[in-house]
């Protein structure tokens, strides 16, 4: 098929739509995911899942790991991506190689149009030993209150405006990025929170994990979609793996030049704490190499306000689903983090199609 039929396709209007999608490709390829039931509804009242499905040989020594949602809202380009491969570009697998499809591993924040799970953890924030101290970041602190203000009258946006701008110009933006953004465990109610123990969906993927065993193969890659840094329809390779550790070595090895490393200043990521491939480290060692395929949307500052809106309605309203507010705010976090062109929708698969054939070439090379 090609992109921009599979872009009509494959990418969905909402949550429900994206699983129906999802479990109908799996349907015609003769496969039976497997549902992990989240204890939440959506807004509509519909069941919420993370559905997973195995392709290949059950004993395959390495594997592909496609994950979706992990950022909620972000999962429309994942969803499309996994359907895509599913009906596009499975074919024959390579000898020994199987592909772990994670569909929606966060649905509370798909289904509701939120970043952040049902417990307001952002779970690419999660991935921390809860039995250790907790990271610290006092610019985070400073600047609360104005990232996430009790009002978003005209006013209090001003001051709190006013506050974030003379953070940048007392440090700097990359400063002000990792304030705002590397990840901060005090803060329930807050932006980029990483809560206070495992989210339900940081559970549910090692639960995951487990079950097929993936600390028994031999190599495993992961393909972790997001979206909302760098240009518009752009698909960067984001690996934050310790530099120059075989785990890197391998995504560069894959995934060529266009590979990018916080640590190293190469990407539009800045350097965070909890992410999620330290936790997959953590599970896998040396075995397991990572990347964020992120997609670029708009400007930063717009995604921060989108945020901060979506914060105060549910920080401070009871989120009535067809209240004019309501569908605004939800219509504008849409829009940052999953836009609805298909010029852009047909950069991401694209993108995705040559990820996810770089990933197997390189599983059967290695």
């Amino acid at each position: 098929m090609d992109l921009l039929t599979a872009a009509g396709t494959y990418f969905a209007e909402d949550y429900r739509e994206a699983r129906r999608k999802f479990l109908a490709a799996c349907e015609t390829a003769g496969v039976a995911p497997t549902s992990y039931a989240n204890p939440h509804q959506g807004p509509h009242g519909e069941e919420l899942a993370t559905d997973v499905a195995w392709f290949g040989p059950a004993d395959a020594r390495k594997v592909l790991v496609m994950v979706s949602s992990t950022h909620g809202v972000e999962g429309f380009p994942g969803s499309a991506g996994q359907c895509d491969w599913i009906e596009n570009g499975r074919g024959a697998l390579p000898a020994d190689v199987g592909v772990l499809v994670v569909h929606a591993v966060n649905p509370y924040g798909f289904a509701w149009l939120r970043r952040v799970t049902e417990e307001g953890i952002d779970l690419n924030r999660n991935w921390v030993d809860f039995d250790q101290p907790l990271p610290e970041n006092p610019g985070y602190e400073e600047l609360h209150e104005a990232l996430v203000p009790r009002s978003l009258d005209e006013t209090t946006l001003a001051a709190a405006d006013r506050k974030i701008q003379a953070y940048r110009e007392a440090h700097g933006d990359t400063q002000l990025n990792m304030a705002r953004s590397g990840g901060q465990y005090r803060h329930a109610g807050g932006v980029f929170f990483g809560g206070s123990e495992p989210a339900w969906s940081r559970r549910t993927l090692e639960r995951i994990v487990a079950e097929h065993d993936l600390a028994g193969r031999d190599l495993v890659a992961v393909v972790d979609y997001h979206t909302g840094l760098g240009p518009f329809g752009y698909g960067e390779p984001i690996a934050d793996h310790t530099p120059g550790s075989i785990n890197v070595r391998r995504a560069l090895a894959w995934y060529g030049d266009s590979v990018t490393q916080p640590r190293l200043g190469t990407s539009s990521s800045v350097p965070k704490t909890g992410l999620a491939e330290y936790g997959w480290e953590r599970l896998l060692g040396e075995t397991v190499t990572f990347i964020a395929l992120e997609y670029g949307t708009y400007a930063p500052p717009r995604g921060m306000q989108v945020l901060r809106q979506d914060h105060w309605l549910h920080n401070e309203t009871n989120v009535d689903w067809n209240d004019p507010t309501t569908r605004r705010i939800k219509a504008e976090i849409r829009a940052h983090f999953a836009p609805q062109m298909p010029d852009w929708q047909e950069m991401v698969l694209f993108r995705s199609r040559q990820i996810q054939r770089q990933a197997l070439i390189g599983l059967a090379a290695a």
